[in-house]
């Protein structure tokens, strides 16, 4: 089947078997491998995108449900060659250890902060709580979501 949508902002039309699912179509038709293949079910976080915005387990999702959307990945949140803030409060608070949940924080970060750009640390843990991590312990994801919501404050 023909499906068109829109990755990163480019528009994309691919064709496709219908019970792929976009977490495959993103990594292996796109080369969009920043979203991690985790435990496809659902439980791991690290095949999060943005779905229009929305955070999705793209393991969870086939491909012809994002007919007509616009999916972010890990590879679409920097601009002009700069990190985004997130990414780079991430770095900076040592958030990424081995690196492979750290594509769906910083996008599960982004809805929350999208929605939310004054959270608690508490609503923080809470807008994470899909997401695993087990290197960090989390204290670093955290310290790293709110710093980057004063960095974007800032900049607004």
């Amino acid at each position: 089947m023909k499906i068109s949508f829109t990755v990163n902002g480019r528009s994309q039309e691919l064709e496709i078997r219908p019970e792929r699912t976009l977490l495959e179509v993103l990594r292996d038709d796109l080369g969009l491998t920043g979203t991690k293949h985790g435990c496809d079910s659902g439980e791991c976080g690290a095949c999060t995108v943005l779905i229009d915005g929305e955070p999705a387990n793209s393991c969870l999702v086939l491909t012809p449900a994002v007919r007509g959307r616009h999916v972010l990945t890990i590879e679409g949140l920097a601009e002009d060659g700069k990190l985004h803030p997130l990414q780079q409060a991430f770095i900076d608070h040592g958030a990424l250890q081995c690196g492979f949940c750290g594509s769906g924080m910083i996008l599960s970060a982004k809805a929350l902060l999208d929605r939310n750009p004054s959270p608690s640390r508490a609503e923080v843990r809470r807008g994470l709580a899909g997401n695993l991590c087990r290197c960090s312990g989390y204290q670093q994801i955290v310290d790293a979501v709110m710093d980057a919501a004063d960095r974007l404050r800032e900049v607004r």
